[in-house]
């Protein structure tokens, strides 16, 4: 891997394939959350080994609520009992946990567990983990959007002068970096509503590898391709990642 200054500050993941490769296996589909919840905590810890300043994973869209509820109701669970058995990690490690999304319309004990993890790692410094749960990023732009113009409409702010740096602050993602290499497994190309505004110049990496196969070595692969590419933002020059 190449110098530590070339390492992307921020990395998304859309953590895609679990279902599939539990059909695979012939098992049933929580049997793949399952294993993509203890890969979580393998990419977690080599993100932060590496210099990764920021990981933000897509965990649950608002789409997902379509699935059998049997299912939604496991998740919900894994994420409660995940963030319990982790939370002690997380804070020995120095990480700082952060969510995104419309956490209000979760079930209270994933709430509690949610809020009591971001509450006891605020002050943090080393990698903050992020995750996107109960997510949507047309709704994150609506809603900052009406946001916006509310604030217009009170006169805090001069729609003569609002800058896309203006907008962004209204985002959930506010204070936090646009990622610089978004990862999708499983295959698939699409950002099935994924941080739709900040992704916007950020590099793509895709693997075959379901979500409960990808491991550290995949994980450096990408940053190692994300390395090799020359980003020139619309401009002629490459710049310096």
């Amino acid at each position: 891997m190449h110098a530590k200054e070339k390492i992307p500050e921020h990395i998304a993941i859309i953590m895609d394939g679990n279902g599939r490769w539990a059909n695979k296996k012939g098992l049933p589909r929580i049997a793949g959350h399952r294993q993509g919840a203890k890969v979580i905590k393998s990419i977690v810890k080599q993100a932060d080994a590496v210099g990764v300043k920021f990981l933000t994973l897509y965990t649950f869209s608002t789409e997902n609520w379509k699935r059998p509820q049997a299912e939604v109701n496991f998740l919900m669970q894994l994420l409660s009992v995940y963030l319990k058995k982790e939370l002690n990690h997380l804070k020995g490690k120095n990480v700082r946990f952060l969510t995104i999304g419309m956490i209000e319309a979760l079930p209270k004990l994933a709430r509690d567990i949610l809020n009591k993890a971001k509450l006891e790692t605020r002050e943090n410094t080393g990698l903050t983990l992020i995750l996107a749960l109960n997510y949507g990023a047309r709704s994150e732009i609506l809603q900052a959007a009406l946001s916006l113009h509310e604030d217009i409409e009170k006169g805090k702010i001069d729609k003569k002068s609002v800058s896309e740096m203006d907008f962004s602050k209204y985002l959930y993602t506010s204070g936090i970096p646009d990622p610089e290499l978004l990862i999708r497994t499983s295959g698939e190309k699409r950002l099935s509503n994924f941080l739709l505004w900040q992704l916007s110049y950020s590099e793509i990496y895709i693997t075959d590898r379901f979500w409960p196969d990808f491991d550290k070595d995949e994980f450096n692969r990408a940053i190692e391709d994300f390395q090799n590419r020359k980003r020139r933002f619309g401009d002629v020059r490459e710049t310096k990642s």
